[in-house]
């Protein structure tokens, strides 16, 4: 992608969807800051790649927050778009994230279970009880791959899509993400990059029906390095 753009790699595309590799810091769509959203550079490239005239449709099913990287599922149709949502909806989508922590979760394995709040003022999420007017439920399955230095290399699989639903679960238990700038706590470090990445996304194409799987690396930086950035 030209003009100075960050660099939005293409995983697959056919005629349908697009599977890209989300910068961090990026945001999915525009928000308040007018910064360039990941929206925009892809219909910007797929206009200037395919020729395209007029307004592209690129139809937006799943989010990621800003600092966070990784793989990502766009519609190209509408028809797409609505399949791709009913899978979200139904948790037909497979999403797998790996993350550094601090510290070490009790359990190797594990499900975290959380009714989570979102203070749309503030953007910050919450945990509250469950008879909270508003409250979500927050489910996530996470498996501690290593640790050394004070920290864990976790796998997650995420059952539902809240907003910052892995950073909160895991403060909650102690274990905040290395890098979290929101939710780290007195552990944060100012400029510190989020050691969050969308690693795998597995799902049944919306047309061709075939089964996909998708994936990518955490990058080649502290403190993936500690381990390297193997996914498994």
């Amino acid at each position: 992608m030209s003009g100075g753009a960050p660099a939005v790699p293409v995983l697959y595309e056919d005629n349908h969807i697009i599977v890209v590799v989300k910068p961090p810091n990026v945001p999915t769509q525009e928000d308040e800051s007018r910064d360039l959203d990941l929206l925009t550079l892809i219909k910007a490239d797929l206009k200037h790649r395919h020729g395209k005239p007029g307004n592209v449709y690129l139809g937006l099913v799943h989010r990621l927050d800003r600092p966070v990287g990784g793989v990502m599922v766009f519609a190209k149709t509408s028809k797409a778009a609505s399949r791709l949502s009913d899978a979200v909806r139904t948790r037909a989508i497979r999403k797998q994230y790996q993350a550094v922590v601090y510290g070490k979760p009790t359990a190797a394995t594990g499900t975290l279970r959380h009714h989570l709040l979102k203070d749309t003022r503030t953007n910050m999420v919450a945990v509250v009880p469950a008879d909270r007017t508003g409250a979500k439920e927050a489910i996530l399955d996470y498996r501690v791959l290593s640790a050394q230095e004070g920290m864990s290399l976790v796998e997650i699989e995420l059952h539902t899509g809240r907003p910052h639903q892995i950073r909160v679960q895991f403060a909650a238990i102690g274990c905040p993400l290395v890098g979290d700038q929101r939710y780290g706590g007195s552990r944060a470090v100012p400029g510190q990059q989020i050691a969050l990445w969308s690693t795998s996304l597995s799902f049944e194409h919306p047309v061709g029906k075939e089964q996909l799987r998708f994936q990518s690396r955490p990058p080649a930086a502290y403190p993936w390095l500690l381990w390297g950035t193997a996914i498994t």
